[in-house]
Parts: C-alpha cells; sequence; structure tokens
C-alpha cells in the first residue's frame, strides 16, 4: 500500500471509531443534546413563537443509537471495498 492509501485508510478506521463511539455513548449525548433543546423550546415559546414539543427522551436516544451504527456500518462497508 502506498502512503496515500494508508492514510486514507487511516481516516476511514477514524471515522468507523467515531461511529461505535457515538453508539456507546449514544445516551449522555442525547441527554446533552436534549437539554439544550429544551431550553431553546422553552426561550421561543417566552418570546411568543410557536414551535413545537421536543421528541422523547427515548426516542433521540434511539436516533443517535442509529445514526452511530449507521455511520460504523457505512464505513466498513468503505474499508471493505477499498481493500477488495
Amino acid at each position: 500500500m502506498s502512503a496515500a492509501s494508508m492514510q486514507l485508510m487511516s481516516v476511514e478506521i477514524t471515522r468507523l471509531f467515531l461511529g461505535l463511539i457515538i453508539a456507546l455513548f449514544h445516551k449522555p449525548i442525547a441527554d446533552y443534546i436534549l437539554e439544550h433543546e429544551r431550553s431553546l423550546v422553552i426561550m421561543f415559546r417566552q418570546r411568543g413563537l410557536a414551535v413545537p414539543a421536543t421528541p422523547s427522551t427515548e426516542t433521540v436516544r434511539t436516533v443517535y443509537f442509529f445514526i452511530g451504527i449507521f455511520v460504523a456500518l457505512f464505513e466498513i462497508g468503505r474499508i471493505w471495498i477499498t481493500v477488495h
């Protein structure tokens, strides 16, 4: 493998690990984002803007878990295609 392909492979492996980290830590990530989202909804409603309510905690956690799994699976596919 050339140096350029090794560098490209390291980027893809980094993305794979990022997807796995998102999947592993989906609960604290989702809770953090949801907390800020709820404070924004309260702020907008105090200023008279009608905004929809935030989704449930379980919904947001599930979404972040699937985002992490999707990123990991996508990168596994890219690595497999690159190797073969």
